[in-house]
């Protein structure tokens, strides 16, 4: 570890110190074992009698769900945390520290990397015994349980390293993460779209399976799956995941190399140059006076309202994100488009439109929160914040001077969602009715997903814990509910598995409240963390299967008011007692361990 420089030594020294680091692996292992449970009630149930081929059928499908979700946890955490583990050193002018001490800028760059990867590694290597217990059961092999191992450690050291040049390069912590989102949604989406040169008239047969052999070793899923299902008659070994571990390896020192080159070129961004001494009096008086050139800007009422649309608040080159996020949009629209059954909407399912609005709107979520999230931070960490007690900004003109300016700085990625539900019901995949229904809760989730940011902005002073906190509820909240969904669908009826939905809506439910009340409880925080992730799971549930025999789906009606009613009574409740009082007054001390 001394090779890597004392980042790292300290990360691995501080990182045990931490209360929070057991608290989040006793979580990951509490959320993998009543995944394990629920998944044993969605398949078989209890008090019944199984075959040993039955038990090893069940260990085999258990283990493709925890490795698909654990992939999916690792690429989009390890990238958000190796990006803002770099943001938050330029945020706080750190990092021009570390570039005028004797470190060299490999250990810099390295040292930030392996540092903000290390508990990530650390949860990894505790969800190896919950692994190794499925080989009690049958249907799968210790090689396996290896293998998917240094798939998902090489698939993270891979979106860290992309994370950690993009927080090098950019500027804001909130270009850096909207970034990093895009180019990890770009990466698979080129990826896949290497599937196209398959149809090109060269090569013939062996053209195709080159083509299916880049994709493997280019996608982590890919892999996973050979290693996980493979095909009657194959015998699947060790080679296509070496052949994916060395292009992840590749990946790494290609990024991490452009980033310790280019180092000391992109750092220090926008610092203010060192001037000479200033001149003695007697040569100040002998020059005129002049006044700044260029027109005088004249400053609104809301002063935070007009710095947040007037300047450039949040970086030098906003239309690079909005670039990124059209091109991903494009792509995600275009694969949509080639899902369109050619009978037209007759022959379609009933569930076809979310194929590309869930995606799309999942994505505009993150960067509308993350707009939101960052737009406290870098202020705080700036020690601007503090500023709002000496000035006459009331705590009215702050809050929704932010909230409109990330509404206002968002807004090309705010609407490609409603255009593309729009387009659903122009091509007559949805009625009117639907359509108004889907337009206002879409609204409702993005000034959810905004609010959400300031409010958990405002009540953590930890950057790396807000940004943590913000987004990961965002994820959660989709994620966790479409593996409920999931799992629902395996076993067509929910009683038989009642207990341990109760235990995933206790995980939910506890981690909304910390998110939303750990701070500042109260009793309208309290009922929010309960309406939020029901009233997401209810929706859901009433528009898939609310008579799984018939496979009718219910009135869209239930799920518009659920959805509007309980994540607008969140908004509300975080929203009202910021508009009282500067809450963030209160929070000045850093705790020991940050």
């Amino acid at each position: 570890m001394a090779t890597l420089g004392p980042i790292l030594q300290r990360e691995l020294l501080t990182l045990p110190r931490r209360g929070r680091h057991y608290v989040l692996r006793f979580v990951y292992l509490a959320g993998l074992w009543v995944l394990a449970v629920t998944a044993w009630q969605a398949s078989r149930g209890w008090g019944s009698s199984v075959s040993p081929k039955e038990l090893a059928d069940f260990g085999a499908f258990l283990f493709q769900l925890l490795a698909w979700l654990q992939l999916s946890l690792v690429l989009f955490f390890a990238a958000l945390t190796a990006a803002a583990a770099v943001a938050m050193e330029k945020d706080r002018r750190t990092l021009v520290l570390l570039l005028c001490t004797d470190l060299s800028d490999a250990e810099i760059v390295l040292g930030k990397l392996f540092g903000s990867l290390a508990q990530i590694g650390l949860l990894l290597l505790a969800a190896l015994p919950i692994q190794a217990f499925l080989l009690l059961l049958g249907g799968v092999s210790l090689t396996q349980i290896v293998l998917v191992f240094i798939v998902l450690c090489a698939s993270g050291l891979a979106a860290g390293a992309l994370g950690n040049l993009i927080a090098f390069w950019r500027e804001k912590t909130f270009q850096t993460l909207a970034l990093t989102v895009l180019c990890l949604a770009l990466y698979f989406l080129v990826v896949e779209a290497l599937g196209l040169l398959a149809y090109l008239p060269i090569g013939g047969t062996a053209w195709v399976q080159w083509v299916a052999i880049v994709q493997a070793w280019l996608h982590p899923y890919r892999t996973l799956a050979n290693i996980l299902t493979p095909q009657p008659g194959e015998t699947w070994a060790a080679t296509p995941v070496v052949q994916f571990t060395l292009a992840m390896c590749a990946w790494v020192t290609l990024l991490s190399g452009v980033a310790v080159w280019k180092l000391r070129v992109w750092n220090p961004s926008g610092e203010p140059i060192q001037q000479r001494e200033a001149p003695e009096e007697e040569e100040l008086s002998e020059k005129p006076v002049l006044a700044a050139p260029g027109p005088i800007r004249e400053v609104w009422p809301n002063p935070v309202l007009w710095r947040e649309l007037c300047t450039r608040s949040y970086g030098r080159r906003p239309m690079l994100i909005k670039m990124a996020y059209l091109l991903v949009i494009a792509l995600l629209a275009f694969a949509a488009w080639r899902s369109l059954p050619a009978a037209g909407p007759q022959a379609a399912d009933r569930l076809l439109p979310a194929l590309g609005i869930v995606p799309v709107l999942v994505l505009a979520l993150l960067l509308v929160n993350a707009q939101g999230v960052t737009a406290i931070t870098y202020e705080r960490d700036l020690n601007s914040l503090d500023l709002l007690l000496v000035t006459d900004i009331t705590p009215k003109e702050f809050i929704f001077g932010k909230l409109l300016g990330v509404l206002y700085n968002t807004k090309e990625i705010i609407l490609p969602p409603f255009l593309l539900a729009g387009a659903y019901a122009w091509a007559g995949y949805m009625g009117l009715e639907v359509l108004t229904y889907m337009v206002i809760s879409l609204a409702v989730l993005v000034l959810f997903a905004a609010m959400l940011g300031l409010h958990v902005g405002l009540h953590n002073v930890s950057t790396k814990a807000a940004i943590a906190y913000s987004l990961g509820t965002i994820f959660f909240l989709f994620v966790g509910t479409l593996v409920c969904i999931y799992l629902l669908l395996i076993a067509g009826r929910i009683e038989a598995q009642f207990t341990s939905f109760l235990l995933f809506l206790a995980l939910g439910i506890g981690g909304m409240w910390f998110v939303l009340g750990g701070h500042k409880p109260s009793v309208a925080l309290f009922i929010s963390s309960w309406l939020c992730p029901m009233g997401l799971f209810y929706a859901v549930v009433n528009v898939l299967v609310d008579n799984p025999y018939t496979g009718a789906s219910g009135d869209p009606l239930l799920s518009f008011l659920v959805v509007v009613s309980g994540f607008g009574f969140t908004i509300v409740a975080m929203l009202v007692p910021l508009l009282s009082e500067f809450e963030v007054a209160l929070w000045y001390h850093t705790p020991a361990e940050e």
